[in-house]
């Protein structure tokens, strides 16, 4: 707890570009935590380099994700948001929580073995203790809730399997996390394979809508969106591909999936991707306009990533100070 509010963490990686499904599953609702926590929300720039960067690309992107940050809500005075890498904490906490991490535990995380079998000609050390590393990301701000996906569940309960090791051996070191829970964000599916979510490597440039692709641009994705022969624009399972799309379509006018049902009853597919496509369009708008406006107030945002850095590396210092005394560095 920091003060009378809870404490959450959350980050996103500066690889790729963000997209719709990261906007409404996570980024659109993080604005609304702000209230009721005290949100640390981070630039995962370290876990980036898993993978081979440019470097001036990973540097221009991370500038860019944390621009989105605000852009999208995110109150610089309200949230700490800041980048992972200007924290030496997360890495100091990293590497004691390695030591206190068995083999057997990294060897079952499937995340590993999916992004081995993508980078087989670079499968580094970082890549099987990257989990170490998240859980250091959590436990380095006493993160009492963390937002987490499908995919993160596994990394979570390491990570709270890290923090009760860690106290039965020392005492009351770290706050045992558990997973956000509160209003779900919606799971946005690609639009050229509705069985898979929408993602930002997706090899198929159709697949995705990006944050920052123009109207023109989303209105064609939209208008090439798979779909199925039925005709029929209804809410279920046997209609992935429109099932997605009321989804997107009900997101963004606030209404629910029978609604938007009732809604578009009788008409074409042609119709309706358009419809989505603009409903998009009108969501994007002003969050594009607001990147636009802060990309051109350079000292706003180089004052914001100054003052977070510090207030994240003050409360990351309070938790790493303990825990070196208590594994025995010398004071």
């Amino acid at each position: 707890m920091l003060g009378d509010k809870k404490v959450l963490f959350s980050g996103m990686q500066a690889t790729g570009n963000l997209t719709l499904g990261n906007y409404l599953g996570a980024l659109k609702n993080w604005v609304n935590l702000s209230d009721e926590y005290e949100c640390f929300y981070s630039v995962v720039d370290m876990h980036s380099i898993t993978v081979r960067q440019d470097p001036a690309e990973l540097r221009r992107r991370a500038r860019a994700l944390l621009t989105l940050y605000i852009a999208a809500g995110l109150d610089p005075e309200k949230n700490c948001l800041y980048y992972q890498s200007h924290v030496s904490g997360h890495a100091e906490l990293a590497w004691i929580l390695n030591c206190y991490t068995y083999m057997g535990e990294l060897n079952r995380m499937t995340q590993f073995k999916d992004k081995a079998a993508k980078n087989e000609d670079n499968i580094n050390a970082g890549l099987f203790t990257y989990p170490v590393l998240m859980a250091a990301d959590i436990l380095l701000y006493q993160a009492d809730v963390v937002p987490v996906g499908v995919d993160q569940r596994q990394h979570l309960e390491l990570t709270r399997d890290l923090a009760e090791r860690f106290n039965n051996i020392y005492g009351d070191v770290f706050t045992v996390p558990e997973p956000y829970i509160g209003k779900v964000g919606a799971k946005i599916m690609s639009l050229q394979s509705p069985d898979k979510k929408m993602s930002k490597s997706d090899e198929n440039p159709n697949a995705s809508i990006y944050l920052l692709d123009d109207p023109d641009t989303i209105i064609r994705k939209f208008k090439r969106a798979v779909t199925d022969s039925e005709a029929n624009i209804c809410y279920r399972d046997e209609q992935p591909g429109i099932k997605n799309l009321i989804d997107i379509y009900s997101v963004c006018t606030d209404q629910t999936p029978a609604q938007v049902e009732k809604e578009f009853a009788g008409k074409g597919y042609g119709d309706f991707k358009l419809a989505v496509g603009e409903a998009v369009v009108s969501v994007l708008s002003p969050l594009q306009a607001e990147v636009k406006r802060l990309e051109k107030d350079k000292a706003y945002i180089d004052n914001a990533i100054k003052n977070n850095a510090e207030k994240a590396d003050y409360f990351a210092n309070k938790t790493l100070r303990k825990v070196k005394k208590k594994v025995g560095y010398p004071q």
